[in-house]
């Protein structure tokens, strides 16, 4: 088992002490459940599918495209016939 000192700014040092009074565990016991917490967090991270990113991110509600992407050389000939028309 390792020893470490660790040197906490007010705001920590106040959020370790509301956990110990909260929870009734130790300072050591506080710290070290918090760095499990973190590891698991961590993993479950780093551990993510493309599918999962993709969810998060906000698209928009999507419909306005001219063509499907695959025939983008006709989606790009009708933007510029609208484009032009005047």
């Amino acid at each position: 088992m390792a020893t470490r000192t660790v040197r906490l700014d007010d705001e920590a040092e106040r959020a370790l002490q509301e956990i110990v009074q909260a929870t009734g565990l130790s300072k050591s016991a506080a710290l070290k459940k918090g760095l499990l917490l973190l590891r698991d967090e961590v993993v479950q991270y780093t551990q993510r599918d493309p599918y999962d990113i993709y969810r998060q991110l906000d698209l928009g509600p999507g419909g306005y495209a001219i063509s499907p992407s695959s025939q983008t050389r006709h989606g790009v000939q009708e933007a510029l016939k609208k484009k032009l028309r005047r």
